[in-house]
């Protein structure tokens, strides 16, 4: 069976994107087939799988995630490169509205409801053009408490937030402190029982930081949207600057740069770039 999937990346954090409109060709998406698009010597490469799916679609083998995306048309089915589910992808969510403008899937130059595993997002062109950048709601942001990670022999305290999906942020002297990230850093099992991103940041300046990240399920990626949230509000929480007010953080990623921002109900508001690179029909 061959089936037409695309390419795509948001600051180099790359996916390959699936259309499955109507559920019909990859099902549940089983584990293998994740591994096998996403590796990145025998298949196409990817730091995820996103599938195209409708939600009235989806509702078929996953009635959960469907109920949760209610006034979505669309639902992105995101995989971390494991094969395994994720709530939630910052940079891929961008990716997946991008693809639904050019395909004329949905209306241009209106909001568009994106469902995820943890919720509906709206994504909008930042510029009024998607090569201008797309925003996306992500959210109120929950700071949940403080923990601790690891790499190697060295510990730092880190702050617990939640964008839908688990997130440790770690402050340290050099991002080379973080080592290869090759293999996820220490954290407590039992705060995060399923796994955890986790960010390492330095300061750049006056609302400017710096990371790179371990994405649970995918190792170090180049970007991590989620994650440049989670830094945007523990930066700002160590700065007393909580609100929307205190304007937008400057987030640099090994990808490139994202903006992130709080609105007056709290919400995180990320902008970023996505592009897609390429498209054509595979049998893995």
């Amino acid at each position: 069976m061959t089936y037409p999937f695309l390419k795509g990346h948001g600051t180099r954090n790359d996916f390959v994107l699936l259309p499955d409109h109507d559920g019909s060709v990859h099902g549940a998406l089983d584990v293998e087939r994740v591994r096998a698009l996403c590796d990145r010597r025998a298949g196409i490469g990817g730091d995820g799988v996103l599938r195209v799916v409708r939600t009235t679609a989806l509702a078929a083998t996953d009635p959960d995630a469907a109920a949760l995306a209610e006034g979505a048309e669309w639902f992105m089915d995101y995989r971390n490169a494991d094969g395994s589910v994720s709530e939630m992808c910052g940079n891929g969510v961008r990716v997946f509205a991008l693809h639904l403008l050019q395909e004329g899937l949905v209306e241009a130059g209106t909001p568009i409801p994106v469902g995820t595993r943890d919720g509906v997002k709206v994504v909008t062109p930042a510029g009024g053009a998607p090569e201008d950048g797309l925003t996306v709601d992500m959210g109120a942001p929950r700071l949940v408490g403080r923990t601790e990670v690891a790499v190697g022999e060295r510990a730092w305290p880190a702050r617990h937030v939640d964008m839908g999906n688990p997130h440790a942020v770690a402050f340290v002297d050099s991002l080379d402190d973080a080592g290869s990230l090759l293999e996820a850093p220490g954290h407590d099992a039992g705060v995060y029982p399923d796994g955890v991103n986790v960010e390492f940041v330095v300061r750049r300046g006056p609302r400017h930081v710096a990371m790179r990240v371990h994405e649970r399920g995918s190792g170090e990626t180049s970007s991590c949207g989620t994650g440049a949230c989670a830094v945007m509000v523990a930066a700002a929480e160590a700065d007393g600057a909580l609100d929307a007010a205190a304007g937008a953080y400057r987030v640099d990623l090994p990808g490139g740069t994202l903006t992130i921002a709080l609105d007056e109900a709290g919400h995180v508001l990320m902008t970023g770039p996505a592009v897609v690179v390429a498209r054509g029909t595979t049998d893995l």
